[in-house]
């Protein structure tokens, strides 16, 4: 039986369409424009192995998130998954670590890093008071468009995702069109201590489309649109990555790996021109704004979700009398990422984000087991993996193969 609270205050708007598009942007950030140089400098030719291994690993986790999503269908996301599984001390902990740890840390990140973007043509964002006042419009500007309801906020990241793909989709028409065999062919075949390093770094670059299942309290037939639009998400994000990686070292061949600032522009520039290369510049920074866009609307809710259960003091479950959205939620958590992003920098804070990130999807995983278990859950409307518990145990194999790969 699929667990949904009907008393949340939030207006169902979100349909399959909204989260497969929410999935993309949140996938599809300022990695997309810098991976291929540094995986050509791991494998050469062979870079688009480790896409494909880290798709199939990645594809089992979001498996069972697709099939937990299915059942529990309330705000929350990755929270509400492992306090239904485990009891409310989990879930304070999974909250905790999910909206601060992943969330906050996320957003202030991608401030660092949009702001150490724009400093190369702005030098005045390399001070301090100005770099400030550029995180606080921004995130200002995002939470404001986030509290004025759902549908806003989701029309704004639509349009921004849309926005992003056009110049990723005319590299890969172009690049196709000019595909040079010769290359892409491979010679060798990597070692598994290769791949697994580029794994590690492609893993976390997948990551980030599961959290549009935090609103969950805001979709349209939760059981279907979750799953649904999670996985047709992020089969569209692998077939992206995988093309894109192709074309790259289709169009730069063994130089690719000297362009390791901006690979994706350089191929632009050898495909179509100077002109071409400033449009990838310019898409890299509307990659990053669009997940800024989407941090506001997604982790606000892990919050509000934690106060409707009492995890959180109660003002932060009040939902906003005209835009039914949780505005003291979203503000808190626009404050709260505001000022770390203020005091640290991309990488570290990445650091915490990618930490955080590992500890989650094993909850879920973990969660989606226990809920096999459970005598009432055996209705036919969820989905299911089939197969058993294969899909659940190998996603904990492939999860422990990074915390390897972290460790060395």
């Amino acid at each position: 039986m699929a667990i949904t609270k009907t008393n949340e205050g939030l207006k169902r708007e979100i349909g399959v369409w909204g989260i497969f598009l929410n999935v993309i942007n949140n996938t599809i950030g300022s990695g997309i424009f810098l991976l291929p140089a540094i995986v050509a400098g791991f494998l050469g030719n062979a870079g688009i192995l480790a896409y494909i291994a880290c798709g199939i690993l990645f594809l089992l986790v979001m498996l069972c998130y697709a099939e937990i999503s299915s059942q529990v269908t309330c705000s929350g996301g990755t929270y509400a998954y492992i306090e239904e599984a485990f009891g409310p001390y989990a879930g304070f902990i999974a909250n905790a670590v999910f909206w601060f740890g992943t969330g906050v840390f996320a957003t202030a990140a991608l401030l660092n890093g949009l702001a150490d973007i724009l400093s190369v043509p702005f030098p005045v964002l390399k001070n301090p008071f100005f770099r400030a006042l550029l995180f606080f419009t921004l995130i200002a500007f995002c939470a404001i468009i986030n509290i004025r309801g759902v549908k806003q906020g989701m029309v704004l990241i639509k349009t921004i995702t849309l926005i992003k793909l056009v110049p990723i989709f005319l590299l890969i028409v172009t690049g196709f069109w000019q595909l040079n065999i010769a290359n892409i062919k491979i010679n060798q075949l990597p070692s598994l201590q290769d791949i697994g390093a580029v794994s590690l770094i492609l893993f976390f670059t997948f990551a980030g489309g599961e959290s549009v299942l935090n609103v969950g309290g805001e979709m349209k037939n939760p059981s279907r649109t979750a799953p649904l639009g999670l996985l047709w998400g992020l089969l569209a994000t692998i077939f992206i990555f995988c093309a894109i990686q192709l074309v790259a070292q289709s169009t730069l061949g063994s130089s690719l790996v000297n362009f390791k600032e901006a690979p994706l522009a350089e191929v632009a520039r050898s495909q179509m021109g100077s002109w071409a290369y400033t449009m990838i510049i310019v898409a890299s920074v509307i990659a990053i704004f669009g997940i800024l866009t989407s941090l506001p609307l997604v982790f606000p809710r892990v919050i509000f979700a934690g106060a409707e259960n009492n995890l959180l003091p109660g003002f932060l479950a009040k939902v906003h009398p005209r835009f039914a959205t949780p505005a003291n939620a979203i503000i808190t958590f626009s404050v709260i990422a505001w000022m770390v992003a203020v005091s640290g920098g991309f990488r570290q804070l990445a650091i915490i984000v990618s930490a955080s990130l590992l500890l989650l999807y094993s909850g879920v995983v973990l969660a989606t087991i226990r809920f096999r278990f459970k005598k009432n859950n055996n209705t036919t409307n969820n989905f299911r993996i089939p197969g058993g518990l294969t899909v659940h145990i190998t996603a904990l194999f492939a999860l422990g193969f990074v915390y390897i790969s972290v460790g060395k």
